[in-house]
């Protein structure tokens, strides 16, 4: 019984929390990895007992993650952008389909 433009407002709706959430959430991830990026190669060396990065290959205990907060604010606002922009077209189609014609293959 909706219309197609509530549909649509549905989708792009839950599409857009989707997104922020993931946004969100890969941002402090993010954060975290890249400033504690040394201590995390060690606790994997120590779990695993073994050298996992050869330190005469890869210095990565001398190479500091410099975080900075324009690149992580580029960075989240482009991938928040992009998922909203991804819900459009599935929203569009969504709102095209006759809910009976949907439901009568199921």
């Amino acid at each position: 019984g909706a219309s197609p433009k509530a549909i649509m407002g549905i989708f792009v709706v839950q599409g857009a929390y989707i997104g922020i959430v993931g946004t969100l959430v890969g941002t402090v991830l993010g954060v975290l990895l890249a400033l504690n990026v040394s201590d995390i190669i060690q606790g994997i060396e120590s779990l695993l007992k073994m050298q996992f990065l050869n330190p005469d290959v890869y210095f990565i205990s001398d190479l500091p993650s410099q975080l900075l907060l324009d690149d992580v604010l580029v960075i989240s606002g482009t991938a928040l952008i992009m998922s909203l922009l991804a819900t459009l077209y599935p929203a569009w189609r969504a709102s095209k389909v006759q809910p009976a014609e949907a439901l009568r293959y199921e």
